[in-house]
């Protein structure tokens, strides 16, 4: 490949569609949808970061096998109690296992653009999420709403509420992840893995209540709890517009500093190309 880009500088322009495209061809999945992050900081150096390090290398080394996992970093070992960090990361339920371990990788580079210092953060993408504490929260029930967003509302169209409630219903009893449909409205709903069946179910049940709540009559909305995160959508409104103004501020300004990093990497090995394809 390296001879041909030395002969013709038309091999170099044609690998080019190809290079962009394997470079953003998962997109879709790093999408940001919301953050948190303590107002508690580590200082530079402690042993937390060198835990935090660890769960970090540890989540992006382990999403290329398995779509969940947990972390306790710190306890038993003898370190002070500031150092215990206990974290998870989680992939949708569809995505394959390539392109969950990309989102992680994603996440985890993100984290310290909207999180810098935090002795805890979360961070959850269109595909994934990953979150670390500095208290043990895995396993353990919560139902607090993190974010949601709603489209516009339709007025009254009752075949499409007849089959919105089809698909909730649906949704209530999944296990884990699950998609359901309807006519022209779809949906899915996933519970983090270290939740029991139990908590799982009335979680999502929680959820779904919370989307007619807080959304009524939308055409498409979402609900993201502590736990669980139910979503419903009518056919052309996927990707509406949100409700939430500043969270969208902190994607938009994520967005640019990641897009950023991206544009520099792709000019530098673009202006490479150019002197070996010229030399």
């Amino acid at each position: 490949m390296q001879r041909d880009l030395h002969r013709t500088r038309t091999s170099f322009l044609s690998l080019s569609p190809l290079f962009f495209h394997l470079l953003f061809d998962t997109v879709g999945a790093n999408v940001y949808v919301y953050s948190g992050c303590s107002q508690e900081k580590y200082q530079q150096g402690s042993p937390f970061e060198a835990n935090l390090n660890s769960f970090l290398s540890s989540s992006v080394s382990s999403s290329t096998q398995t779509a969940y996992n947990s972390f306790a970093l710190g306890n038993g070992t003898g370190a002070p109690p500031e150092a215990f960090l206990f974290g998870m990361y989680q992939c949708r339920g569809d995505l394959k296992i390539a392109d969950c371990s990309k989102c992680i990788q994603g996440a985890v580079n993100q984290l310290n653009f909207v999180c810098p210092y935090s002795y805890g953060a979360s961070l959850q993408l269109e595909g994934c999420y990953v979150r670390y504490e500095h208290i043990d929260f895995l396993g353990k029930s919560d139902t607090n709403l993190r974010f949601k967003k709603c489209s516009k509302r339709v007025s009254s169209d009752v075949e499409f509420f007849r089959r919105r409630d089809d698909v909730l219903t649906d949704l209530k009893g999944a296990a884990g992840f699950r998609v359901s449909s309807s006519g022209l409205v779809e949906g899915f709903a996933q519970c983090m893995g270290d939740l029991s069946a139990a908590d799982c179910s009335a979680c999502l049940v929680e959820a779904v209540d919370e989307l007619k709540t807080l959304c009524g009559s939308a055409a498409a909305s979402d609900v993201f709890l502590g736990q669980c995160y139910a979503r419903y959508w009518a056919s052309g409104y996927y990707g509406y517009s949100s409700d939430s103004p500043r969270q969208d501020g902190v994607g938009k300004t994520v967005a640019v500093i990641v897009g950023s990093v991206a544009g520099l990497a792709v000019i530098i090995v673009l202006l490479s190309l150019c002197r070996k394809a010229m030399g």
